[in-house]
């Protein structure tokens, strides 16, 4: 599992951990996923190192690089300099 920002401006505060699990689901028989029908593919969820996910699988994407621009699809809004002007 690759572990990823959902806002990557967090990624240099030294007091943040990556918040999003990004995984490659497969069809591996007694797979608790697959039972739920879940297709294989690449999939993200929230959840922060050591911890239970907090939300259901999101996916499935055709890359890894999907699934994370997908995990990261909102950071914009979280963009502190947003509405600053350079003048």
């Amino acid at each position: 599992m690759t572990q990823v920002y959902s806002v990557p401006l967090r990624e240099s505060d030294p007091y943040s951990l990556p918040d999003c699990e990004v995984f490659y689901l497969y069809n591996l028989p007694n797979a608790d996923l697959i039972r739920e029908g879940y297709e294989p593919g690449w999939y993200w969820w929230a959840c922060f190192p050591g911890c239970l996910p907090d939300s259901d699988p999101i996916g499935p994407f055709a890359s890894e690089e999907l699934a994370i621009a997908d995990a990261q699809s909102e950071a914009w809004q979280f963009d502190e300099t947003e509405g600053e002007s350079d003048v």
